[in-house]
C-alpha cells in the first residue's frame, strides 16, 4: 500500500516534469534529443565570433555569407546549441575544423535541417573521421545511404563522402 507521505513527492516530481515538457513556448525535441528547451537563434556575426574564438574556420565556394545563395556559407538563424555543439566538437577532438555548410539555402528540407539551424557541414579530415569512428556509435545508414554515427549526447554525424553532415539536437555537453 502506498502512503500519502510516499505518493506526494512522486506526484510533485511528475507535475514538475509535465510542466516543463508542456509549458507554453517550450518545444520537445525528438529523435535523439535529450532535453526540452526553447531555441535561441544567432546572427551570422554572433556565430562567426564564437567559431573564431574556438579556432574553427569556415569557407564558402562562393566566397560569401548570404543565406539566400546556395554557394555561400551562412550562419544567419543558426541555433545557439548548434554553434556550441561545434565548439564542443573542436574542444573534444583537438582537430582542425572547417565548416563548409551552414544555414544557407540549397540543403535538404525538414524540421532538423540546415535552414532551420540544426545542421552544419564539416570538411573531411583524417583527424575528424578517426574521432567519429573511434568515439561515436555507428547507428546504420541514412535513407540516402550515408553511414551515420551518434555521439553520446545524441547528435548525429552522417558521412556524405566529402564532408560530415552533423545534426545538433543539443550542444553536445557544453
Amino acid at each position: 500500500m502506498v502512503s500519502r507521505m510516499t505518493l506526494r513527492p512522486v506526484l510533485t516530481a511528475l507535475a514538475l516534469v509535465l510542466g516543463v515538457l508542456f509549458a507554453p513556448g517550450v518545444g520537445v525535441l525528438g529523435s535523439g534529443a535529450t532535453q526540452a528547451h526553447a531555441v535561441t537563434k544567432l546572427t551570422h556575426a554572433q556565430a562567426t565570433a564564437r567559431f573564431s574564438s574556438s579556432g574553427i574556420t569556415w569557407s564558402s565556394s562562393g566566397g560569401c555569407s548570404n543565406r539566400n545563395v546556395a554557394t555561400c556559407t551562412s550562419f544567419d538563424q543558426l541555433n545557439l546549441a548548434t554553434a556550441q555543439g561545434a565548439q564542443t566538437l573542436k574542444s573534444a577532438t583537438g582537430c582542425a575544423l572547417n565548416i563548409t555548410g551552414g544555414t544557407e539555402t540549397g540543403h535538404a528540407s525538414g524540421t532538423y535541417s540546415h535552414w532551420n539551424g540544426y545542421k552544419l557541414d564539416f570538411g573531411k579530415s583524417t583527424c575528424l573521421t578517426n574521432y567519429v569512428h573511434g568515439v561515436f556509435a555507428y547507428i546504420g545508414l541514412r535513407g540516402d545511404g550515408a553511414p551515420q554515427y551518434q555521439s553520446g549526447s545524441g547528435n548525429v554525424y552522417a558521412d556524405e563522402g566529402n564532408h560530415w553532415d552533423v545534426t545538433y539536437y543539443n550542444c553536445g555537453g557544453c
